[in-house]
C-alpha cells in the first residue's frame, strides 16, 4: 500500500513549470528523502500533497484520498513541520501542547513525555523567547504525540547545530517506532543526516523526478570505478554505454567514472574490460551525496 500516489503531477506558475510531470509513490511506512537543489520544486510538491497548492495537471492521492479533497478527519492523521512555521509566538511550550491536545483524540501522554526528555525544553518560556532549533523541536512535540501517518517535513535541519539535529532526529524516530505504521516524507539539503534516517529516495532536478527508488537499491547499482592500464584514457569511447555518467581522465593510464547500473557487477565488468582490455578495475561505493552530486551536476549541465 502507498501512502502518497503522484500521477504526471504538474504545477506552473505562468510559463515556469515548478514541477514537470512529476509521477511518484511513497509506500505506507517508508522514510522517503525528496532532494534537489534550490529551485528543483521540492516545496512545491510537498505543498501540492497538503493541498496548499492546487496542481495544474495530474493527480496526487494522500492517506487513499485526492489532495484537493483531504478533510479536517484527513488532516488529523497528517503532521507537518516546514521552515515557514507560523505558530503562535506567546505561547509556552506547555500552552502549546494544552492547546493542540484536545484536536487529536489518539494524543499519546507516553510519548509526548518521552519527547520532552529527549528535546530537554523550557516549558514555561514563550515560544518567542526560544532559540530557531527550540521552536523546531517545540513544533516537532506538538506533532509526534498524535501520531500522525503521514509526516511532511520540509528542510526540517536549517539552521540547527548538531546537537538540536540529533535531538530532532532521535525525536522522530521514537514516533517512528512507535507501534503505528508512519510515513515519513523529508524534503531537505542536509544529505549527511538525510542518509543515515531514510530507505527511499526520490531526486528532482529543474522540477523533473530524475530517480525515485529504495535506497539499498540505489547504492547497490552506483560506484565510482577506477580503471588503471596503458593508455586507457585514450580509449574511451566517444559514446560511452548507457550505464556510465561522469567520465574522468586524470592521466594517459587513468579512467574514473561513475557506473549507476553496477548491480550486475559481472557484466558492468566484463564490458569495462571489453573497452579497455586487461585492466587493473577498482569499484568503490558511493554515498547519497556522492549519487546526489552527480545528479545535480548532471541537471545542470541539461539546464545549460
Amino acid at each position: 500500500m502507498n501512502t502518497i500516489e503522484c500521477e504526471h503531477l504538474t504545477r506552473a506558475y505562468g510559463k515556469s513549470l515548478a514541477v514537470n510531470d512529476v509521477s511518484l509513490t511513497v509506500p505506507q511506512g517508508s522514510i522517503f528523502a525528496l532532494l534537489g537543489p534550490n529551485g528543483a520544486g521540492k516545496t512545491t510538491t510537498l505543498k501540492t500533497l497538503l493541498n496548499l497548492v492546487q496542481p495544474t495537471s495530474g493527480r496526487v492521492s494522500v492517506l487513499g484520498c485526492d489532495s484537493t479533497k483531504l478533510t479536517k478527519a484527513h488532516f488529523r492523521r497528517i503532521g507537518y513541520v516546514t521552515e515557514e512555521q507560523i505558530y503562535p509566538e506567546w505561547m509556552t511550550v506547555r500552552q502549546l501542547l494544552a492547546y493542540y491536545k484536545p484536536f487529536y483524540p489518539q494524543w499519546d501522554d507516553a510519548l509526548s513525555d518521552r519527547l520532552k526528555v529527549i528535546f530537554d525544553l523550557p516549558e514555561d518560556r514563550p515560544l518567542r523567547r526560544l532559540s530557531r532549533g527550540m521552536r523546531v523541536k517545540a513544533i516537532l512535540l506538538s506533532i509526534l504525540p498524535f501520531h500522525p501517518e503521514l509526516l511532511v517535513l520540509d528542510e526540517p535541519f536549517g539552521g540547527l547545530d548538531p546537537q538540536v539535529r540529533d535531538d530532532f532526529i532521535n525525536g522522530m524516530l521514537e514516533a517512528v517506532a512507535s507501534d503505528r505504521p508512519n510515513t515519513v516524507i523529508i524534503s531537505s539539503h542536509d544529505i549527511a543526516e538525510v542518509e543515515r534516517l531514510v530507505d527511499w529516495v526520490g531526486i528532482l532536478l529543474n522540477g523533473k523526478l530524475v530517480l525515485a527508488e529504495p535506497m539499498n537499491s540505489l547504492q547497490a547499482r552506483f560506484r565510482r570505478l577506477e580503471i588503471v592500464g596503458p593508455e586507457v584514457a585514450a580509449r574511451v569511447p566517444e559514446r560511452l554505454p548507457a550505464g556510465w555518467l561522469k567520465v574522468e581522465r586524470p592521466a594517459s593510464t587513468v579512467v574514473k567514472l561513475v557506473h549507476h547500473a553496477y548491480s550486475n557487477a559481472p557484466a558492468a565488468e566484463a564490458e569495462v574490460r571489453t573497452i579497455f582490455g586487461e585492466v587493473t578495475l577498482k569499484p568503490y561505493p558511493m554515498t547519497l551525496r556522492e549519487i546526489f552530486l552527480v545528479h545535480s551536476a548532471l541537471g545542470r549541465i541539461e539546464k545549460e
